[in-house]
């Protein structure tokens, strides 16, 4: 690849993952937090990027200098594990692709008025779309920059006429009255757990940006994506803490809507429309470009058609949301699969960071190592905790 176009690459695969992560469910988690937690949830988001950056910037360095995908890389440290990863990926991916072409139904209609169904229908032609064509990795990074940028600044704009309290958000995000470590935990969970991990760092294999070279531009797209994701909360959480001052109500029904009209009025809503209609079509393309990524070095047959594999696994997606719904206890589920997800991933990561067949004379950064185990630690205590209260 051409070293002019590289920051352009690194920057579409910064958006990619920050999209993903910045879907439907953070929307309304940030909203639902900040109600419960007040100023306090600042302390949680402040925790939770700081493990995020151990998390990703490990998968990110690693996959990178070893030029080897996540399943590869795991075939190649523990044998038949990449096998395993890329089932509870894909099944992850689309379950919970169900949910954000949901999303994209509820924001079309908080937005035009359209029915949920239609709306999630047209949304599934959009992100199809995408890959009908020759160089659709191109589009793709345009198509997630672009909106991930309307994102961003509709909801600084709701932050704006919320007018929150900024010095109690500053004075508890660093002294808490409650610390509430679940909490935290699905934070990350949302942001860098399941597919969302791998997403911008395939993008990089997939385009040829792999070695020791590209490292310090890897290293400040994974920080890209980490803070983006961070600056849509942060605004989130904020306009939130503005409109509880304020002293109205959320909704509980739909509390992340109930912001945005809190605090922009009918406006608000449409822009909140817009807002959860742009995360919701990102993390489908996401999740579906991801979930393909790890199917299709099954077979060289599969790597030939990967535009036709993201295209059908939006159209199980889409069919499955029209057909029955949201399957609640499937999600469920999946959540607690993609629970799994980032702590296995990123031990097998890490175990492939010490060996020389797969990352050759780098030497991974001990630092590094040890805030990725931190991570691998209290994500896998947390998920065999909820495994344990699903089962029982």
């Amino acid at each position: 690849m051409k070293k002019a176009h590289v920051p352009s690459v690194v920057a579409g695969a910064a958006f990619l993952m920050a999209t993903s992560a910045a879907g439907p469910g953070i929307l309304t988690q940030t909203s639902v937090f900040t109600t419960r937690l007040g100023g306090s949830f600042g302390f949680v988001i402040l925790v939770s990027v700081l493990l995020e950056i151990f998390a990703l910037m490990n998968i990110w360095r690693v996959l990178t200098v070893s030029g080897k995908r996540a399943q590869q890389l795991a075939n190649a440290t523990i044998p038949g594990s990449g096998y395993v990863l890329s089932a509870l990926v894909a099944f992850g991916g689309l379950v919970f692709n169900i949910g954000n072409i949901a999303g994209c139904g509820l924001g079309l209609n908080a937005l035009t008025g359209l029915p949920v169904r239609l709306g999630a229908a047209l949304s599934a032609l959009a992100a199809i779309a995408i890959f009908v064509f020759n160089e659709a990795g191109r589009r793709m990074d345009l198509f997630v920059k672009l909106l991930g940028v309307v994102m961003l600044g509709l909801v600084f704009y709701v932050l704006w006429a919320a007018h929150p309290p900024f010095l109690e958000a500053a004075q508890r995000t660093v002294m808490p009255e409650r610390i509430e470590p679940l909490l935290i935990i699905t934070m990350i969970g949302g942001t860098v757990g399941g597919y969302i991990t791998f997403a911008g760092v395939h993008r990089l294999i997939d385009a040829g940006v792999t070695g020791t070279t590209c490292l310090p531009q890897v290293d400040r797209g994974a920080l890209t994506g980490i803070m983006f994701t961070a600056g849509i909360r942060i605004f989130l959480f904020l306009a939130t803490l503005g409109v509880l001052a304020m002293g109205m109500t959320i909704d509980e029904e739909n509390p992340a809507a109930s912001v945005f009209q809190n605090a922009a009025g009918g406006f608000g809503y449409r822009i909140f429309g817009i807002v959860m209609w742009a995360a919701a079509i990102t993390s489908v393309v996401g999740a579906a470009y991801t979930s393909a990524s790890f199917i299709k070095t099954v077979h060289h047959r599969v790597t030939q058609r990967e535009s036709t594999l993201i295209i059908g696994f939006i159209l199980v997606s889409a069919l499955i949301f029209l057909l029955v719904g949201q399957p609640v206890e499937v999600l469920v589920w999946a959540g607690t699969v993609n629970g799994f997800i980032l702590p296995v991933g990123l031990a097998i990561v890490l175990l492939g960071s010490r060996r020389k067949n797969i990352v050759g004379d780098y030497k991974h950064p001990l630092w590094m190592q040890m805030g990725g185990w931190a991570v691998v630690v209290v994500m896998l205590g947390f998920s065999l905790s909820t495994l344990i209260h699903l089962v029982y």
